[in-house]
């Protein structure tokens, strides 16, 4: 099942820790539904533009795998409104990827996940029905703990 040109249901869903865990990332409808926004109003754009595939690291996950895995309670992964791109070994910088749907993007959430000030290692980025707040957000470790900061 395509949710847009360029995006099956199959990469939204594939996770290595649900295969290694025994974990089903089944979603449920309203799941698909919110994926297929985010793949129509986020993903294709990037792939459109970019033109060469685009490498989610992270899509959907079930309650069930965002518990295993550490994820918050309040994930947008678990909705499937969220994505993590992650462009490493490509021609495209993960720098390049969060600047281009910064500016020109509608989306909820944008951050730039840990890294360099040069390039972060993920870029996380979600979108939601309706409401979608342009927050944009830079992922730092301090003190061991993950904080989000203003970008």
């Amino acid at each position: 099942m395509n949710l847009s040109k360029n995006l099956t249901l199959a990469e939204m869903l594939r996770s290595e820790s649900a295969k290694r865990k025994g974990i089903e990332n089944k979603p449920l409808p309203e799941h698909l539904e919110n994926m297929k926004l985010l793949a129509e109003n986020v993903f294709q754009p990037i792939r459109d533009h970019f033109g060469i595939p685009i490498h989610i690291s992270s899509g959907y996950r079930s309650k069930e795998l965002n518990k295993a895995i550490g994820g918050s309670q309040t994930s947008q992964h678990s909705k499937g409104q969220a994505i993590d791109i992650d462009m490493d070994n490509t021609s495209i910088t993960n720098a390049q990827i969060f600047h281009w749907i910064k500016s020109n993007l509608e989306f909820d959430q944008l951050i730039w996940e840990f890294g360099t000030t040069k390039n972060p290692d993920w870029v996380h980025v979600s979108y939601a029905k309706s409401g979608n707040r342009k927050q944009v957000l830079i992922a730092r470790k301090i003190a061991g703990k993950t904080t989000y900061l203003n970008f």
